[in-house]
């Protein structure tokens, strides 16, 4: 399974963004696709999740109501769309995939593939 993660950039804060996850290979139907960030010297952290085969969404509570996941199976792509960004928004986001247990939905060791990191720079 390879994820391609695309879309990051430089916006002001109050923009919008809106991250893409390219998931091809032999991916699970019943796989979780999630997006991480990660600062320099902090742990990735958990933004939101979302199962191929539907089901329930997740976010992390920093994010909630300003960004949404989605999936468009017909073109094997997750989306992370990014509203009202404030600059502690700024990192690298990365995209995850893996067979995950529900409660082990918001933790990076539960996933076994990872694509590359895109940077998100929100200025002030």
């Amino acid at each position: 399974v390879q994820l391609q993660a695309s879309g990051g950039g430089l916006v002001q804060a109050g923009g919008s963004l809106r991250l893409s996850c390219v998931v091809s290979g032999r991916a699970s139907s019943r796989y979780t696709i999630a997006w991480f960030r990660q600062t320099p010297g902090k742990e990735r952290a958990f933004v939101a999740a979302i199962r191929t085969s539907g089901g329930p969404i997740y976010y992390s509570d920093s994010v909630k109501g300003r960004f949404t996941i989605s999936r468009d199976n017909a073109k094997n792509t997750v989306y992370l769309q990014m509203n009202s960004l404030k600059p502690e928004d700024t990192a690298d986001y990365y995209c995850a995939a893996g067979n995950v247990i529900t409660s082990a939905t918001r933790q990076p060791q539960a996933y076994n593939y990872w694509g590359q990191g895109t940077l998100v720079t929100v200025s002030s």
